[in-house]
């Protein structure tokens, strides 16, 4: 898939899951994730880690909803 794709998709929805070729699965945002068209790689910044993901080697894209997390209600 290009990653014009992961892109446009990224944009639509603000957080999305993506599965490379490789099986490895991605959480990526917006504000998170930078697309290097020249060098055609995604680098998705965390706190930890920086990831370098081969642009156009995304199989898949999974989109993300909103949901409570945890069972108590916060006030």
């Amino acid at each position: 898939m290009k990653m014009e794709t992961v892109q446009a998709e990224l944009q639509r929805w603000g957080e999305i899951f993506i599965t490379t070729q490789g099986g490895t699965t991605y959480e990526i945002h917006l504000g998170d994730t930078e697309f290097d068209f020249q060098r055609r790689l995604i680098r998705l910044k965390t706190p930890a880690e920086e990831y370098v993901i081969d642009g156009d080697a995304v199989e898949a894209i999974r989109m993300h909803y909103g949901h409570q997390l945890g069972g108590s209600h916060e006030r």
